[in-house]
């Protein structure tokens, strides 16, 4: 089931972003910072829809929660709703604030090993074990809704924060949300803060007094040239045919109807 999610961990293993998050710029009176966007609840359904297209084959994203794999990308397990990784302190993270609230629960008996695994491809101390428990805990509503509070801490919330900030809708929003859950938060160059520096040096946000459009195209530009400076010949549809779509069919609110293509499937929302 998931294709392209683990590609997500390699992206983020070498930042501790959980714990430095990059600071927010503020929004500049009177620009689209106004609008809430994605974060309207049909606006933000529609969001994990496509993200899920991309990284499930599938817009049913809550079919994710119980989902744990190690696709040999390097970063260990990769599981749940948005790809948490055992190798890239996500996951980890997860598990122990959850515990904290839960502490009887599936997983807790794996902290140890997913303390001393972070930052690596291994399982020790995880196998044979810890998958079968990722899934039986992913039947828990309490840790379905531990996952749902993560992504949006980690990479929902702050898409849609910057995205204001810079004076983007909806479309921009998610364009920032689907960066910072492939490449993760951070300064680096293929990670989100990276992809942004090298767009605002091609055209200026609105907030700063730049066409939206132009701004976009900037950004999609440089989240492409991460995508293949990270992984070499890696398909780069969820951008090229799906955000750059959206953005040439001058769909900045993103409104349905909507139809993508993302590694080679088509996908339709009425």
């Amino acid at each position: 089931m998931k294709r392209a999610a683990a590609l997500v961990c390699a992206a983020v293993a070498s930042t501790v972003y959980l714990l430095t998050p990059a600071p927010l710029a503020q929004p500049t009176a009177g620009v689209r910072a106004a609008s809430p966007g994605l974060a309207t609840p049909g606006s933000k359904e529609l969001a994990q829809k496509i993200v899920a297209s991309a990284e499930n084959g599938t817009l049913n994203w809550r079919e994710a929660y119980g989902y744990v794999e190690d696709i040999g990308d390097g970063q260990g397990y990769t599981a749940g709703l948005i790809g948490f990784c055992t190798g890239t302190h996500d996951l980890r993270t997860l598990v122990e604030r959850y515990t904290r609230d839960h502490p009887g629960n599936a997983l807790a008996r794996y902290l140890p090993a997913l303390r001393r695994v972070d930052g690596t491809a291994s399982h020790a101390g995880l196998d044979p074990g810890f998958p079968a428990a990722w899934r039986t805990e992913s039947k828990v509503p309490a840790f379905r809704a531990a996952q749902d509070v993560e992504r949006d801490r980690v990479y929902f919330d702050p898409a849609v924060h910057r995205g204001r900030a810079d004076g983007l809708g909806a479309l921009g929003q998610f364009i920032y949300y689907d960066a910072l859950v492939f490449h993760g938060p951070g300064a680096g160059p293929t990670s989100f803060d990276g992809i942004r520096s090298r767009a605002v040096r091609q055209a200026r946000t609105p907030a700063r007094g730049g066409d939206e459009t132009a701004y976009l195209d900037a950004f999609l530009d440089a989240r492409r040239r991460a995508m293949l400076t990270r992984h070499p010949g890696i398909d780069t549809s969820r951008v090229d045919t799906t955000q750059r779509r959206f953005l040439r069919e001058g769909n900045l609110g993103l409104r349905p109807p909507l139809r993508w293509e993302v590694y080679g499937e088509t996908f339709e929302v009425p």
